[in-house]
């Protein structure tokens, strides 16, 4: 029989026993983590390290983006997964990029179709199914930060797939930078046109290009930025490139010469009733619209949009057209076997881009040639060219109007305001006195030439009769110049501020004319010093004037073909014969791409006397910086005449007179008028 202390000594060997046990399996199991750990590192290690060699899916770029990808707030209209069929265009670009015999892509398109996440999609597929380095050209290094900023960092960020494989964003962590995003089996770097640097040093698999028609002609000296860029991809067999942009000038177009290599597809719509397909032009588009005119200036409402088939000539809606049948169809399909596709889609198919807002656009942007270009290059997707609306100097003068009067020089009905533009040449003035009414609308009343030195005093008497006089209408109303430009370049500048100085009270001011794009066509005027014999004698004001802006206005003008806003009459008499015709139409406008403002104006060989088109682009200045209210000299105008006033025409009462101020040294601007 066991003692009692004997029987203690053997529980407590058990319960150490115990203790020693639980201790080795904790052990064992802290063991077995780590081990697991260290192993789920390794293969984390390892995954990484293999996953650039893992084939891609047997996916589509479409059928990767209905999978994987989803639209972003700032970029879309319509957040979300991504949906083919509201682009069933961007189907065939799309799928083309995973077709091992295409090499080049080259899309033409308007704005509001979809072109950026065609490439966005393009992109997103190489990052999570078929890796390899990326170079993304854009037209400015801004451009490149722009877009990755508001289209390339939200699409990483809300689609799951390529969170979890582009490092994500650290000020420190230069895998990815603004301009730069690393993944596994590449890097994605954005740049612009002309930085050769980027373009000639590393080879690249994947060349990218937005907006080629804006880049610059040459990376600083490098030459041709997309030539430099196709070049880093001779060393990959599996190499693809893609272009896109909207369309510019026609034959300055980089992208209209890329489309031409390729298939140079279009996406043409069946006609619901003929069943033929047929892209949807502006020309085939139909529209009717009202008019207003609101604050002086003539507003559009378009009330009526609809679809004439080419083919038929049958009538469809908007809605009918955008969700029929489509297709690409090919001009030349030979491209194919050489690589490359090309597709053209303008903005009539867009699901974002109503007809009836187009036509608006459209109408708005009537007689303005930099407006129209936008129209044609964004909504119409159309190359823009100088299309030579203008008319010649035979349609000019079969235009001219018998104005009435013994020698067909009074007033016609419409003119309120008359200006004067003076032109200045060594050894004589030439001048336009020109009328002015509602809404743009102009009449030439008198155009001379007064022979005589900058210089000399008689000569500016001449004008004087010409600035002093009552230019009447049929009834013996009249008008006086309220306020005459005169140019103040070449040999006479001085003698110019002197003689309109002296003319101040009778509105006649000094202007010089700038040249360039950018120049406003009007600016306040500034004090010039009047020197003679080398001493300050005075000051005068002189405005300067964009002659470029104003030729375009004027240009713009002449095509205007119905009487009312915008039209340009002319009276039928000598001074406004061939000569004068030919001198306003002495210029156009020429594309010289490798400029940095392209369009310049030029003088037409054999139009060198562009005299006419400077006096009437100066009377055309003088009138923009009038002071005048055009409704109450119309409603002076009818009272002097004895015509009724409707009561909603009748001015308000003139206020009382304000005392005058004190006399000061410094005058405003406009003291002097």
């Amino acid at each position: 029989m066991q003692s009692a202390s004997s029987r203690g000594c053997r529980g407590l060997v058990v319960q150490m026993t115990k203790t020693e046990k639980a201790s080795e399996e904790k052990k064992q199991q802290e063991a077995r983590a780590a081990r697991a750990r260290e192993a789920a590192r390794l293969n984390r290690t390892i995954r990484r390290a293999i996953s650039a060699f893992i084939p891609p899916e047997d996916l589509t770029v479409t059928q990767w983006a209905e999978a994987k990808r989803r639209l972003s707030t700032e970029s879309s209209a319509e957040p979300g997964a991504w949906r083919t069929e509201r682009t069933p265009y961007l189907r065939a670009p799309m799928d083309s990029f995973t077709d091992p015999r295409i090499r080049h892509i080259v899309m033409v398109a308007a704005s509001q179709v979809g072109k950026s996440e065609f490439l966005n999609n393009c992109i997103g597929y190489i990052i999570d199914q078929d890796p390899g380095s990326i170079l993304f050209i854009h037209p400015t290094i801004t451009d490149a930060k722009d877009y990755s900023r508001l289209r390339i960092a939200p699409m990483v960020r809300d689609s799951p797939a390529l969170a979890a494989k582009v490092a994500p964003a650290k000020s420190r962590d230069s895998a990815n930078t603004m301009l730069q995003k690393s993944y596994p089996g590449g890097i994605l770097t954005m740049c612009g046109s002309t930085e050769a640097h980027a373009l000639a040093s590393k080879p690249i698999r994947y060349v990218f290009g937005d907006e080629r028609d804006r880049w610059d002609t040459s990376a600083g000296n490098e030459g041709d930025p997309w030539s430099l860029a196709m070049a880093r991809q001779k060393t990959f067999w599996n190499a693809k490139a893609v272009e896109v942009s909207t369309p510019t000038v026609k034959s300055a177009s980089a992208i209209e010469k890329a489309y031409a290599t390729g298939t140079m597809e279009r996406w043409k719509s069946r006609c619901p009733h003929c069943g033929k397909y047929n892209e949807i032009r502006f020309a085939d588009i139909k529209y009717t619209y009202e008019t207003a005119t609101v604050a002086g200036y003539l507003t559009y409402k378009v009330t009526q949009v609809y679809y004439t088939c080419p083919s038929c000539g049958a009538v469809s809606s908007e809605h009918n057209m955008k969700t029929a049948p489509a297709r690409w169809e090919p001009e030349n399909p030979d491209a194919y076997s050489r690589g490359t596709r090309s597709f053209w889609l303008n903005a009539f198919v867009s699901q974002w881009a109503a007809w009836s807002d187009i036509v608006q656009q459209y109408l708005e942007a009537s007689n303005d040639t930099h407006k129209m270009q936008v129209v044609y290059n964004t909504c119409f997707g159309e190359l823009w060219e100088n299309r030579g609306d203008l008319q010649d100097e035979a349609a000019l003068l079969d235009r001219r109007e018998d104005y009435g009067g013994e020698h067909g020089d009074q007033l016609p009905d419409g003119v309120l305001v008359l200006t004067c533009g003076v032109d200045t040449q060594d050894d004589r003035l030439e001048y336009e006195v020109l009328g002015h009414g509602y809404e743009g609308e102009t009449w030439g009343i008198e155009k001379g030439v007064l022979v005589g030195r900058p210089d000399d005093d008689s000569t500016w008497a001449a004008l004087d009769a010409v600035i002093d006089k009552i230019y009447t209408f049929e009834d013996g109303i009249g008008l006086p110049v309220s306020i005459t430009f005169v140019d103040e370049g070449g040999h006479f500048t001085q003698s110019v501020r002197q003689q309109c100085r002296a003319r101040l009270k009778k509105r006649v001011f000094a202007i010089k004319g700038r040249g360039g794009p950018n120049i406003p066509y009007t600016s306040p005027p500034k004090k010039q010093a009047v020197v003679v014999n080398k001493r300050l004698i005075a000051y005068c004001w002189q405005y300067q004037i964009g002659v470029d802006s104003g030729k375009q206005i004027i240009m713009d003008n002449l095509t205007v073909q119905a009487k009312g806003p915008k039209y340009c009459h002319f009276p039928m008499r000598d001074d406004y014969g061939p000569n004068y015709f030919k001198g306003l139409l002495s210029e156009h406008l020429v594309y010289k791409k490798d400029r940095k403002q392209p369009w310049v104006w030029e003088i037409i060989p054999g139009h060198e006397r562009n005299e006419p088109l400077d006096c009437r682009n100066y009377a055309m200045a003088a009138f923009r910086v009038l002071p005048s209210n055009l409704a109450d000299i119309d409603r002076q105008l009818k009272a002097k005449r004895g015509q009724p006033v409707p009561k909603t025409e009748i001015a308000a009462p003139k206020p009382a007179p304000r005392p005058k101020p004190k006399a000061r040294r410094n005058r405003n601007i406009y003291d002097e008028w």
